[in-house]
């Protein structure tokens, strides 16, 4: 589903990933979330987005999530 909703373009915000059709970075839009918007408040303030579309940035988040090797690595205390 997410590939009908984002695309990558490099003459569109130097190619970052985008909700196809808009110059709404999907980073810009996790952004968003993340500083405590609403699903409702970012539908409100950006009415040419769907519902979908909005589903599609959170499918990418994951995505990205799921293929970065992440993992937590003790930090040796120095001897003192």
């Amino acid at each position: 589903m997410k590939r009908l909703y984002i695309h990558s373009d490099p003459e569109v915000l130097v190619g970052k990933p985008v909700v196809k059709g808009t110059r709404l970075a999907v980073d810009f839009l996790l952004g968003l979330f993340a500083a405590g918007w609403t699903q409702q408040e970012v539908l409100d303030n950006y009415p040419g987005l769907t519902l979908d579309q909005l589903h599609a940035v959170f499918a990418v988040a994951a995505e990205v999530m799921r293929e970065e090797a992440l993992y937590a690595l003790p930090i040796p205390s120095e001897a003192g």
